[in-house]
This record gives structure tokens, C-alpha cells and sequence, in this order.
């Protein structure tokens, strides 16, 4: 066992059991003049045999990959995690970070999933041969030499392969390279990127096939770097093909006359090693000369079956057929101690050796569980697969399969029914054989007369089969495109989609006092109703306008910078999302000042997000599937303390973690930000900002979102209302021309005052959370979420809450002039306040304080 653990942790990586001393490729070498030349430890990791294969005779037989050659899954596992480190250190942690693994069926998927938990957070997939209804294709290419060519790519989250950091793609051996060009032509006309990483237990190419990568790199412009185990060259005499094609037929005739004579049915041969367990043999070949048995004709007996409840976690991938990820990852060590037990206890009592049988593409969960098994016990433990692959079994030392058992294949493969193999397990003298397949491969043929099953048990005294679920991925939820103008919201389609649904048709609204006492009563949530809509008077609509007259040049100014600083160190073509609702009109303007200065034509997107119950993650989940969601910048109107600038971090980290979709940026975009609680930011003063003196009619005539569970499912977008019997007193597209008549005077202003800003420390003081702290205590509030500061939330306030009182900070002029004509008209006194960071702050009265919504989204007590 710390052998095994040592071959993990320091890179001593056995390849050959004590006393195997003839290289494993030596017989087809001195048959067919064929030649190993490289590095050193080339022999020790191959050995050769020959298949039945009209494009290539030979076949390079790894020891350390796990497929052919039984092997401590350790020394597997082992060669993975170091070529991801070698990755790692390679791409350096920022790129590392970044990175995307993809692996090869059917060899590969067990050594790229060890190369990705080695890289680190990477997350995982690889190319299947196996289609699956209801997965859409995100690519395929063709493998030109192998017996069975179409790969496929069916990642659950097509945005697995959208980004545009390093995509390290592993296989076993890398003999011409056209395997990657191929896969690489393909992806990178769907996904193109910088840099691919090419990592393979063995480079066995040419100089040409080297240059041929290097050409095809300069060609799409990127850089292709490679990482492998070791080098070398296979040398191969003329004619080399057609006499290994003539070898394979005289082998095959004679072992089909053999098996006539001993009675069995004709098929490829299978001989034996030397072993004190009596076993049941196929027609044997040179070295093996025993005499042949009839396979068994009825299904193993009880007495030599157990099978295995491994308890596997629920909704765990059994591999990176469809993408895996580091939660997934995660969730996995914690269960693999729990499972190694399970199997432990099944195994015989006097078991000392022990094979761990994966199938096909199923290669990572048995190599995990075998290294487990090998960990927690001092049973000496070997693992390999089945296969798809056809090749020759001769019983010869110097020969790397010597035996081999075929069955039919067992999951209802898409290209038909066929033969499967498991080499070099009959004969090893195991106490135990533990096949472990997915559900998919749990059928009738697998327990049947001729099945891997019996098979097995003709060779070994026990076998234990453990069964993983086959993970199917859900149907993407038909989420809806967004909703668009003039049919929900008043403005213009090209504007702004809306990643909501329309909840017009339902009667939401109650009167202020009757929310909070709803709320109070803990039998609502905020966000489960809407207040009604204020309806300004003539005199309120008259402050409305002259506040836009005289702030329209500032907002236009400071709506430049923050654009400007964004398209300078967020993204040069950003995702707008803007935060439903306040945050719209803002993310509209900053579309439209990229447009005039720039000529972009930039996606704006407004989504919502709850306190105390997250942003709406069908909505993440419908962008990162149309756009990288490195890309997005979320975008609101402006900062009060900074809860929202939490909740967006809280969730989107919560978000991570259940959908393992990675690129959300959490740090928002904000108009203003007075609270000093973001770098992004057009200015931080604190001045009146006109679309927030109204609700829906400086807003595309759009409520507050809704987030209530009988009206908004698990699959479904948060819901919103279009007010369309206001439209009469609308202003919302005058608000946005108003502001963006004002861009090219402002413009090179904004453009001077973003390069200075970005040039400054911009980090985030939370002074704004400190002052709402003192000012809750000397008010006797005792509680943040009751102190609503600045202008545009002291507004909402008035608006939407039961207001207590109003601060002004001392000599306030004309910014607070609607504050003070509402505070009027609901009989809220107005006090100056002397040294206010703000230029207002409102405070929600405290008779409600029950019925007010705390920053866990649920009602606050005093």
C-alpha cells in the first residue's frame, strides 16, 4: 500500500510486476523487424502486439494506461496526475485556471480525467462513441487509424468548450498527430482559442508529423504546446503491413483448427499464463499447450456472483462522458472511501489478489475505486478495461497480450452487436475479479451464457459485479428567448431583452401598509407582490423634467466613464446584463454610448435578482449557454450600502457550485457609487439620478420582478409586469434620448476622467456600509436593512415603503427637490444632518420593522 501511495505522491511509477524481465514487445519485433527507439523509458511503458486491422498491423501496448495490461491502478492513476502537473506548471496558474481537458474514447478517458484532476479545477470531457437521445452534438471528428473512427462530443453544457482559455487535449499516444488535427480543425471553427496543449503518455511521432502540427499551428494562429510521459520513433521495415496482415492470418487458422479439434467454437485465441487456479481456456497458441476446456453453458452460479450496491452518489456523473466537474469532483472523494468498503467487504476472505475490470469508455470510476480498494487494504489490486479493439493474443513473454477473453458486446451499441475483449486477465491467478459497469451495459447479454460474466467466473473463484448509474443528462429546459418591446416593455426590441416571464394577466399589487403587514405576518416575501404604482402628479412630473434638464450632461458623462472602463479591462465586446429594473435603463444608455463612440452593436440582456434569494439562475443558465459568461457585465443604477453587490457575489458562487458553470464576474457595473462598494463606476457622488424618482414609467413601463413559487417554476424565468395602460405618462425612451443627446459633448471629458480612473486605486471602502451602521444605531433601528442611503433609495422608499423620516445632509439644494415634494405628500418629516455621506438617506418606520425584509430575504425582528 505505500508502494502504491509513493507511486502517486513522488512519481515512482513501476511498470512491470518483480521478475518480468523480456521486453513485452520483443516476439513482434523479431517477426516483423520492427523497431523502438527514444527515450530511455520507452520499453518499460510499451510493449507490441498485433491486430487484425487493415490500416496499421502493430499496436503499441501501454503498461501504465490501464486498457490492455493490467496494472496498479496507482501507477495509473499516478502517470495522469503527473502529466496535468507537468500542464499546470506549463500553463501557470492564471491559464491553468482557465483551462478545459479533453480526453479520447475509448483509451483515454480514464488517463485525460486523471490529467485533468492533476491540472486542478479543470473541469472534463471526453469523446464518446456512444450517442445519447436528447444530448445535442457540440462537435465530432474522425480517428483515421482506429478500428472504430466517429468520436463525439455531448457535453451537458455546450459552454464547456465555448471559452476561449487553454483546451488541453489528452490520448494515450501520440503516433502521426492526425487524431488531433482533426479534432483541432473542428473545434477551433466552432470555438476558437489561443492555445491547445497536446498531452499523451508517449510521443511516437515523426519529424514530418511534428512539422505538420507546427504548420497547422502558425495556420490558425495559435499556439500548440505538447506534454508527454516520453519520446521515441517506431521504425518500420518496408512491407511491414502486408506481413503482419499474413502473420495475423496464420495465427488466426491455426488457432480456428485448434479450437475445431478441442470442441470449442471458432474464434481468436486465447492463451494462457501459468497459474494455479484451474481455469477454463479458449483454444491456446505457442506456450500453452494445456489441454482446452468447453467455456461453461449456462450462467455462473451464485456461489460465484456477488453483486455490489456501491450507494453512488445520486445525479454523479459516472465520468466525463457529458462534462465533469471540480463539484463533481469533490462529491466524488468523499464517497470513494465509503465505496472501496463496500467492496472490501465482498471480497473472499482469504482474497491477496484482486482485478478491478472497467468497461470501455467506463474507466476513471473503476481506476478511482481500484486505487481506493488498494489504499485502504493490503490487497495486492490491478486494474484494467474491456475493449472494443480486436487484437491477437499470443502467450509468449515477450508478447504484451497473452490472453484474452471475448464476449458479446453487452450495451446495445449504436454500431451493432459485436465482440468485446478483456485482455490478460484469464490466467493471472485472481482471487477476485470486480467488474464494474454503468447501467447502460447492465443488460440480459451481460448475464448470459457466453457474457463478460461467465467468462469471468471460468477464470476466477469470485466476481463481483458493481454497477454505476449511467448518468443521462436532463433535457435542457426549453427556457424561452427574452422578451422584447413593443410586446413587453416600451422599449425598443434591439434595446433590451428581458430573461423574463410576462406576468401581466395577474393581480400582484396591495397597498404598502398591507405588503408589510403581509410580510410581518411571515407568510410573504417581498418579492412575492408588488406595490401599486405611483401615479405622479402634474407637480411631481414638472421636478421630474427639470431634474433631467439639469443632471442629463452629468448622467451623460458619467454613463462614458463607465463604459469606457469596462470595454478597457472587463471585456472588449461585454455581455451587458442589467440588474431588472433599475439597473435597465442604465445598461441601455452604456449600449448606446458604445455604439456612438465605438461602434459596437453590444447584447443587453436584464435579468433579477432577489435579496435574500439570489439572482434568477435559468437566466445564467439561458446566457451561458448564448454567450461566455466571462463576457458578462452585470450593470445596475447605482450603490446604496452594497447588499445587492453581495447578494450577486453570494450567489453566483452558490450558482458555481450546483451547475459547475464558472465565468460569472460578480463585480457590477454601476452609474454611481456612493457607498464606495465596487471598482466600476461612472462617479461617486451622490446626486439625483431622474429614473429613479419613478417606478415603471422611467423604466419601459416594467415592475419590480416577482418571485413567488405558483407562479414561477423550477424551470422558468422570475416574472415581471408590463404596465401597458400607462403608456400615457411614459417617459422612459424621452429619459434615455434626453441623456444620450448629451454624449458627444461629454465625450472626450469621459473618456479623460475613465483613463485617469483607470489608472487610481479604485477598491471598494464599504464607507457607505459604515455610516448605515452608525446611523441604524443612532436612530435606535438596530437594523442595517431598515436604512435605505442615497438618493435613488431614499426614492424608493417613499415609493414602495412605509417611510419613518427622511436625512438630508445639510445644504442639499435641488437634487432632493421630489424627495422633499413626497416626503410632503405621506407627511415624512425631512432633518438635516450635518457630515452625511450621503446626500439622503431614508429610514423605513420602525412600527414595520417586523414586516421589513432582512438581508435573508425573510422578516427581521426587534
Amino acid at each position: 500500500m505505500e508502494k502504491a501511495e509513493k507511486a502517486v505522491n513522488e512519481g515512482e511509477h513501476q511498470v512491470c510486476d518483480e521478475g518480468d524481465r523480456v521486453w513485452s514487445g520483443s516476439w513482434v519485433a523479431e517477426r516483423l523487424g520492427v523497431e523502438l527507439v527514444g527515450d530511455d523509458p520507452l520499453t518499460g511503458l510499451l510493449g507490441l502486439a498485433l491486430r487484425r486491422n487493415p490500416k496499421r498491423a502493430h499496436l503499441l501496448v501501454s503498461n501504465v494506461l490501464g486498457k490492455h495490461v493490467p496494472q496498479s491502478p496507482s501507477v495509473v492513476y499516478g502517470y495522469g496526475v503527473e502529466l496535468g502537473r507537468r500542464v499546470r506548471e506549463l500553463l501557470g496558474t492564471e491559464e491553468a485556471g482557465r483551462a478545459v481537458v479533453l480526453g479520447y474514447a475509448e483509451t483515454a478517458t480514464g488517463l485525460g480525467h486523471s490529467v485533468a484532476d492533476g491540472l486542478g479545477l479543470a473541469p472534463y470531457l471526453h469523446s464518446t462513441r456512444r450517442p445519447v437521445a436528447g444530448v445535442a452534438t457540440a462537435g465530432g471528428f474522425e480517428e483515421a487509424h482506429s478500428h472504430a473512427t466517429s468520436h463525439l462530443l455531448l457535453p451537458e453544457d455546450p459552454a464547456l468548450l465555448g471559452g476561449d482559455g487553454p483546451l488541453v487535449l489528452v490520448d494515450d499516444e501520440f503516433s502521426t498527430g492526425n487524431t488531433v488535427l482533426n479534432t483541432v480543425r473542428d473545434l477551433h471553427q466552432r470555438y476558437p482559442r489561443r492555445r491547445y496543449v497536446v498531452v499523451a503518455l508517449v510521443d511516437m511521432r515523426s519529424a514530418a508529423d511534428a512539422g505538420r502540427l507546427e504548420e497547422f499551428a502558425r495556420e490558425i494562429g495559435a499556439r500548440v504546446d505538447l506534454v508527454a510521459a516520453a519520446s521515441g520513433r517506431v521504425r518500420l521495415p518496408e512491407g511491414v503491413l502486408e506481413r503482419g496482415q499474413e502473420l495475423v492470418a496464420r495465427y488466426e487458422a491455426e488457432s480456428a483448427a485448434e479450437g475445431r479439434t478441442a470442441g470449442a467454437a471458432p474464434s481468436w485465441p486465447v492463451a494462457q499464463f501459468p497459474a494455479p487456479l484451474e481455469r477454463v481456456a479458449d483454444t491456446p497458441l505457442s506456450g500453452a499447450r494445456g489441454t482446452a476446456r468447453t467455456p461453461p453453458t449456462g450462467p455462473q452460479s451464485d456461489d460465484k456472483l456477488t453483486e455490489i450496491d456501491l450507494h453512488w452518489p445520486a445525479d454523479l456523473p459516472d465520468g466525463g462522458r457529458h462534462g465533469f466537474t471540480p463539484s463533481h469532483r469533490e462529491r466524488l472523494e468523499e464517497a470513494l472511501p465509503g465505496m472501496a468498503a463496500r467492496i472490501a467487504d465482498a471480497l473472499p476472505p482469504n482474497a491477496r489478489r484482486v482485478h478491478v475490470l472497467g468497461f470501455e469508455e467506463l474507466m476513471y470510476a473503476p481506476l478511482r475505486l481500484a486505487r481506493e480498494l488498494e489504499r485502504v487494504t493490503d490487497i495486492e489490486v490491478r486494474y484494467s478495461t474491456t475493449t472494443r479493439s480486436p487484437v491477437l493474443a499470443v502467450d509468449d513473454p515477450g508478447y504484451a497480450i497473452r490472453t484474452r477473453l471475448a464476449f458479446p458486446a453487452h450495451d446495445d451499441p449504436a454500431d451493432g452487436p459485436g465482440e468485446r475483449y478483456a485482455y490478460n486477465v484469464a490466467g493471472a491467478g485472481f482471487d477476485a475479479v470486480v467488474a464494474v459497469v454503468d447501467s447502460a451495459g447492465d443488460t440480459p447479454a451481460l448475464h448470459a451464457p457466453d457474457g463478460l460474466l461467465a467468462r469471468l467466473a471460468a477464470h476466477t473463484p469470485r466476481v463481483l459485479l458493481a454497477v454505476i448509474p449511467s448518468y443521462a443528462p436532463e433535457r435542457p429546459s426549453m427556457l424561452p428567448e427574452p422578451l422584447r418591446g413593443p410586446a413587453f416593455s416600451s422599449y425598443a426590441p434591439e434595446e433590451v431583452g428581458w430573461l423574463l416571464q410576462d406576468l401581466s394577466d395577474v393581480t400582484l399589487e396591495a397597498p404598502t401598509e398591507e405588503r408589510e403587514e403581509a410580510i410581518q405576518s411571515g407568510g410573504a416575501h417581498y418579492a412575492e407582490s408588488l406595490p401599486v404604482e405611483y401615479q405622479p402628479s402634474e407637480q411631481y412630473q414638472e421636478l421630474f423634467h427639470a431634474a433631467l434638464e439639469d443632471s442629463a450632461a452629468r448622467i451623460a458623462q458619467a454613463v462614458g466613464v463607465v463604459t469606457e472602463t469596462v470595454l478597457a479591462e472587463r471585456s472588449p465586446r461585454p455581455v451587458l446584463v442589467s440588474l431588472a429594473r433599475a439597473g435597465t435603463p442604465v445598461g441601455i444608455l452604456m449600449r448606446r454610448w458604445a455604439q456612438h463612440r465605438h461602434g459596437l452593436d453590444l447584447p443587453h440582456y436584464a435579468v433579477s435578482i432577489v435579496r435574500g434569494r439570489g439572482i434568477d439562475a435559468n437566466a445564467l443558465r439561458w446566457l451561458a449557454r448564448h454567450h461566455d459568461p466571462r463576457d458578462v457585465v452585470f450593470v445596475d443604477g447605482w450603490t446604496g450600502k452594497g447588499a445587492i453587490t453581495r447578494e450577486l457575489a453570494q450567489a453566483l458562487e452558490e450558482f458555481e457550485k450546483s451547475d459547475g458553470i464558472t465565468g460569472f464576474d460578480p463585480e457590477i457595473a454601476v452609474l454611481a457609487d456612493p457607498g464606495s462598494c465596487v471598482r466600476t463606476h461612472g462617479t461617486r457622488e451622490d446626486f439625483l439620478i431622474p429614473s429613479a424618482c419613478l417606478n415603471s414609467t422611467v423604466s419601459g413601463l416594467i415592475s419590480r420582478t416577482v418571485l413567488r413559487a405558483d407562479l414561477v417554476g423550477p424551470d422558468d424565468f422570475h416574472g415581471a409586469k408590463f404596465y401597458r395602460e400607462l403608456a400615457a405618462t411614459d417617459v422612459s425612451v424621452a429619459f434615455l434620448d434626453a441623456v444620450s443627446a448629451r454624449f458627444p459633448e461629454v465625450a472626450d471629458a469621459a473618456c479623460a476622467q475613465a483613463k485617469e480612473l483607470l489608472a487610481t486605486d479604485r477598491s471598494p471602502t464599504w464607507e457607505g456600509w459604515a455610516a448605515v451602521e452608525r446611523i441604524s444605531e443612532e436612530y435606535a433601528i438596530h437594523d442595517v436593512n431598515l436604512v435605505k442611503p442615497g438618493v435613488g433609495e431614499t426614492t424608493r422608499v417613499m415609493l414602495r415603503r412605509v417611510p419613518w423620516k427622511v436625512l438630508a445632509r445639510a445644504g442639499a439644494g435641488s437634487d432632493l427637490d421630489h424627495v422633499r415634494l413626497l416626503a410632503g405628500q405621506r407627511g415624512v418629516p425631512v432633518e438635516e444632518v450635518d457630515a452625511l455621506p450621503y446626500t439622503c438617506v431614508g429610514l423605513i418606520h420602525p412600527k414595520y420593522t417586523r414586516g421589513a425584509t432582512g438581508s435573508d430575504g425573510k422578516a427581521v425582528s426587534v
